[in-house]
C-alpha cells in the first residue's frame, strides 16, 4: 500500500480549530477567505467583519493525539484576543499540544505569553513572515503587522521560552535569506518555506481578477519564482536542519531530480 502525500495544514497537525468567522487581515491571497467565498458562506466585502463563534466557547476538549492547529482560517488579532485566549485555555487544560499560527500582534503574543507560562512545553508558536520589507508585507496582508513587530512578537516568545518556528508560506519576494537570517537566532523549531499556491485564481476568487495592480504583482511573482530559483533556493538551504520545504518546492526538486536521472539514463545508454 503507497503512502499517502501529507501536505497543507496536514504537515503541521492532525487537527485544526477555529473560533472566528472572517479576519480583519483581509490578505489579498487568503486561501481561507477564496473557499468561504466560493462556497457562498460569506461575500469578500463582509469577510474582513469578525464574527466569534459564540458556540465554540461553550464546547469542551478532551485530549486528541498530535498537535491542533489554532487557528487556521482566520488570525488572532487585538479585537477578539480575550475570546482566543479563553478558547486556547479550553485546548490547553485538558493537555493537548498547541500549534498557534499568526501574522502576530506583539500584544497579543504578549498576553498569550504571559497568561499560558505553566502551558509553556505544550505551546509551539509558528509566525507567518513571508518578507522582511514592510511595504510587501502592506500590499499583500493590509491590515497585518508589519516585519519589525512580527520580529519582535518572536524574539519576546523565544526570550520567554516558548517553542518558535517560521512559516514563509507564502514567500512574498524573492529575498527570503534575509528573513531567515532575521529570525533564525530566535527559532527553535523550524522555518517552512513555500511559494504561493494557486494564487491566480485566489486572488479571482478575492475579488481582484481585473484589479490589474494585484495580478500584475501576482504574475510578478510567478516569474521570479522560477524554477531555476527555487532549486538556487533550495541548494543554499538544503543542508540547514531548520529548514522546511512545503509542498510547492518538494515538486520542483523532485521533478529536476527526475530530469537528471533520465538525462543519465539517455547518456549511459548512448555510451
Amino acid at each position: 500500500m503507497k503512502n499517502k502525500t501529507i501536505y497543507g495544514t496536514k504537515e503541521w497537525a492532525s487537527r485544526n480549530e477555529n473560533l472566528i468567522k472572517g479576519c480583519s487581515h483581509d490578505c489579498r491571497y487568503c486561501y481561507a477567505k477564496s473557499m468561504i467565498i466560493q462556497h457562498k458562506n460569506n461575500t469578500k466585502e463582509n469577510w474582513k467583519i469578525e464574527i466569534v463563534n459564540q458556540d465554540k466557547l461553550k464546547k469542551g476538549f478532551r485530549k486528541y493525539n498530535g498537535m491542533i492547529m489554532f487557528p487556521s482560517s482566520h488570525d488572532i488579532t487585538p479585537e477578539h484576543l480575550n475570546e482566543c485566549v479563553t478558547f486556547l485555555y479550553y485546548i490547553l487544560k485538558p493537555g493537548n499540544n498547541v500549534l498557534i499560527v499568526s501574522k502576530p500582534h506583539f500584544n497579543c503574543i504578549k498576553e498569550i505569553c504571559d497568561y499560558f507560562n505553566q502551558y509553556k512545553d505544550k505551546i509551539l508558536f509558528r509566525f507567518t513572515i513571508g518578507s522582511s520589507d514592510s511595504k510587501i508585507l502592506n500590499f499583500w496582508e493590509p491590515n497585518a503587522p508589519d516585519f519589525e513587530e512580527r520580529l519582535e512578537s518572536l524574539k519576546y516568545a523565544f526570550n520567554a521560552g516558548y517553542q518558535t518556528s517560521i512559516s514563509c508560506e507564502p514567500m512574498l519576494d524573492d529575498k527570503i535569506d534575509q528573513v531567515i537570517t532575521q529570525v533564525s537566532p530566535y527559532v527553535t523549531e523550524t522555518i517552512w518555506l513555500g511559494k504561493p499556491n494557486k494564487l491566480n485564481e485566489r486572488l479571482s476568487m478575492n475579488g481582484f481578477k481585473n484589479d490589474q495592480l494585484t495580478m500584475g504583482e501576482a504574475q510578478r511573482l510567478k516569474l521570479l519564482f522560477s524554477d531555476e530559483y527555487i532549486l538556487e533556493l533550495y541548494d543554499r538551504h538544503k543542508n540547514n536542519p531548520k529548514i522546511m520545504w512545503k509542498d510547492s518546492i518538494k515538486k520542483v526538486v523532485l521533478m529536476n531530480k527526475l530530469q537528471l536521472k533520465s538525462q543519465n539514463i539517455i547518456v549511459i545508454k548512448r555510451i
